[in-house]
């Protein structure tokens, strides 16, 4: 077990002790989809074997920011689009944690673009899990990254002028290792892909359609939707970057056309994360640099220094 935290326990997990003692009932409004992705959540972490203490989860602004107050670990509220950062660095100082960040579909796609883009480049070992459900829901409905061209809203109200968005294309691009699509009418798809990209050793993306029965009517529930893996319509080689881009081409456009598609996307297992890399070139540490903290002993290296020996 690491001297840093209970990294490393093992014992039986239970569900529950996921669910925080001073704010366990979630107040999203009645039929919103972040109900699911806590539950999803709640299900996988069991699966995968972490504990609370294992845990980090980091979140951004927006509705989906409220999950690491429903969700019992570490964890961090950053501001909006800042998630990401801040999960990169917690991961590569305590690579033994289980890093998970969350953000809406604004504030993943839109305001944290640039985050999202270079974390998939860099496949930082952690899994994002963007809420998108075509509108910004907190700041009570305008027009978001993922909202369809025509889109009326507060701040477009004669319909937005701007295709959207089109999530699984840019991650992969950018260069994500694992992506997929699920929805929070589909729970039991949800649960086990949550557990694919959390035991992924690499950038893993889940777009989680959620629906915002508030403040996005056209969205509806995001039904009835079609398991890729599961229909005999599609056969893709999921390992295939040429083909899994058609498919999530197919996919993101069948959304606004009121069919969606679900399932796995894109997996790449054989691509080293951005930690194991720094540590195979000697750039980092095999032992974490947050144990630094608990080690009197420890001596701190400080870039001033290094550049001073090198003048």
């Amino acid at each position: 077990m690491s001297v840093f935290s209970a990294i490393g326990e093992d014992r039986e997990i239970d569900r529950d002790e996921f669910t925080p003692g001073i704010e366990p009932q979630a107040t999203w409004c009645p039929g919103c989809g972040d109900f699911g992705v806590l539950k999803a959540l709640k299900q996988a972490m069991p699966e995968v074997g972490r504990t609370p203490d294992e845990t980090l989860l980091v979140t951004g602004i927006g509705c989906s920011g409220k999950l690491s107050s429903y969700f019992e670990s570490y964890g961090f509220h950053s501001i909006h689009g800042r998630s990401l950062p801040v999960a990169r660095a917690a991961k590569l100082a305590n690579p033994g944690l289980e890093v998970i960040a969350a953000g809406g579909d604004g504030d993943g796609y839109g305001i944290g673009g640039n985050h999202f883009m270079h974390t998939a480049r860099e496949n930082h070992d952690m899994t994002y899990i963007v809420f998108n459900n075509e509108i910004f829901g907190l700041t009570k409905g305008q027009t978001s990254p993922t909202s369809p061209k025509g889109h009326k809203s507060k701040t477009q109200p004669h319909g937005s002028a701007k295709d959207p968005v089109r999530p699984m294309s840019l991650s992969l691009a950018s260069g994500s290792s694992y992506i997929a699509r699920t929805a929070a009418v589909n729970p039991n798809q949800a649960k086990e892909i949550l557990i694919e990209a959390i035991e992924h050793d690499g950038f893993a993306h889940v777009d989680f359609l959620t629906q915002c029965p508030t403040w996005n009517k056209d969205a509806k529930q995001y039904v009835p939707y079609t398991d890729v893996q599961e229909s005999d319509e599609f056969d893709f080689d999921v390992t295939d970057r040429r083909e899994a881009a058609e498919a999530m081409y197919d996919a993101e456009s069948r959304l606004y056309e009121g069919e969606v598609l679900t399932g796995r996307f894109y997996v790449d297992s054989d691509r080293p994360s951005y930690g194991a890399e720094k540590r195979a070139t000697e750039e980092m540490p095999e032992d974490p640099l947050a144990e630094r903290y608990l080690d009197e002993d420890s001596e701190w290296e400080r870039s001033a220094d290094l550049l001073h020996h090198h003048r």
